[in-house]
């Protein structure tokens, strides 16, 4: 038997195994060789995750618990705003921020069934989803290239009577001009819902004032599924600085619930069995009085306690996706012929998720036949997600109705569907598998077809 004086013993020991049990197995110590698979993104990791995730599933508490209340405190203090709530994933992140602007305590601005909301097509479904799932109406906008971000000169085409919100994602941590978009809800009293979920680190500034996206806007919402900026496997959060929008996310967030006493900890408030509730019986518990049709998109504390350690090594990966993308950027400028190269969007400083390159059509080559050739070397490649969402199957019910409708045209839209694909700039990412890439994307723009 193990010679343990105390509970706290027992955990270090324990947890010093795990840090062996990485070191001897989980640490990747193979030198690249040409041909190896080089992925667009993975998990970047060491003891420490697997320490964290070891304690916390030692406490056995599963739900939301200690860990998940020092995230989100780290968490807000260092993007820099006053409330965080730890979500499931990135989707049920914009899921919560959509549905908590439908609150009836909103008033006037409350989103309702009919109400538009600006977006694009060209992008991730699930900042599309909620609104069309609540019966809302997305408007379409078109982007630009090479930002791949909302043309803010179509905006006010865009508007109309109905129009009560903004829900725009930033592009592969291409921050969209921000100070276009804020000027533009603030003008006509619209929401401003910023898609942080593949920036998170990038800054943007407007008028000397430098921030991070995700909180310029009312609500910003991050994802820390695996290929992102960092990770919990699953997870995301949303985040804002106003005290009503925080007080209606975690009601959304916790089932609905008026009451917003921590799980575990009955009567927090010291009211639990004084208040009136609509039509309930004076006196009903408060923790079962629903002032909202909510969800459970709460976390467990085990994924938690890994994004604790992500953060503190945050920093340095936001560093190496920069370095990593000017590598590639400057090893491709030959190219730049038949390659559209990316650009930050101004006033920008992107923490960039992926390197994105547009095949021009009068080159002769295909983006097809450029994807094709890399991954053929083992080259992970992705699209630009959905390309045009409304081309898509689940738009077949819908197409042709009033649940959409596009403002001025999707053509740039469709050109990054036919055109654009991206790979990974992820902290990973080796000198060598960089330099591989961008060899690979040299010749498949001389040769491939």
């Amino acid at each position: 038997m193990p010679n343990w004086n105390s509970e706290n013993d027992a955990r270090e020991e324990i947890k010093s195994l795990v840090a062996e049990y990485y070191r001897q197995y989980k640490k990747d110590t193979k030198p690249y060789a040409e041909g190896d698979r080089i992925n667009y993104a993975a998990r970047v990791y060491d003891e420490k995750e697997m320490c964290a995730l070891t304690d916390a599933m030692l406490d056995f508490w599963l739900t939301a618990g200690r860990f998940s209340e020092r995230f989100e405190r780290e968490f807000a203090e260092w993007i820099g705003v006053k409330y965080v709530h730890l979500v499931n994933s990135g989707s049920s992140a914009n899921l919560l921020a959509f549905m908590a602007l439908t609150a009836p305590e909103l008033g006037e601005r409350r989103i309702m069934r009919g109400d538009e909301v600006i977006t694009v097509a060209c992008g991730f479904p699930t900042t599309v989803t909620p609104i069309l799932q609540y019966g809302a109406v997305p408007v379409f906008v078109d982007v630009t290239i090479p930002q791949y971000n909302i043309d803010v000169t179509k905006l006010e085409e865009a508007r109309s009577s109905r129009t009560k919100a903004v829900m725009i994602a930033h592009t592969l941590g291409n921050p969209f001009d921000l100070k276009a978009v804020k000027a533009f809800c603030e003008r006509w009293g619209l929401w401003l819902i910023e898609d942080n979920c593949d920036a998170l680190g990038s800054r943007y500034t407007i008028d000397g004032v430098t921030r991070f996206t995700g909180t310029w806007g009312d609500i910003g919402t991050s994802s820390f599924y695996p290929p992102h900026h960092m990770t919990m496997g699953e997870g995301g959060a949303v985040y804002t600085d106003n005290p009503l929008l925080h007080r209606l996310l975690l009601s959304y967030r916790d089932w609905g619930r008026d009451c917003v006493c921590p799980p575990g900890r009955d009567n927090f408030c010291g009211h639990r069995f004084d208040g009136k509730f609509g039509e309930l019986p004076a006196g009903y518990d408060h923790k079962y009085v629903y002032s909202h049709l909510g969800y459970n998109l709460k976390l467990t504390d085990m994924q938690a306690a890994v994004g604790c350690e992500q953060l503190k090594k945050f920093p340095g990966f936001i560093e190496a996706r920069k370095k990593n993308w000017h590598r590639l950027h400057d090893a491709l400028q030959q190219a730049s012929d038949r390659l559209i190269l990316p650009e930050p969007a101004a006033d920008s400083d992107p923490s960039w998720f992926g390197f994105l390159l547009s095949v021009r059509p009068e080159s002769g080559i295909t983006r097809d036949g450029v994807t094709r050739y890399l991954e053929e070397r083992n080259i992970q490649t992705r699209l630009l997600f959905s390309g045009n969402l409304t081309l898509h199957p689940c738009f077949d019910e819908i197409r042709g109705t009033d649940a959409y409708r596009v403002a001025g045209g999707l053509q740039q839209t469709d050109f990054i569907m036919e055109n654009s694909f991206w790979v990974g700039v992820y902290p990973g990412m080796t000198e060598e598998k960089l330099d591989r890439m961008a060899a690979c994307i040299l010749e498949a723009a001389g040769a491939a077809l």
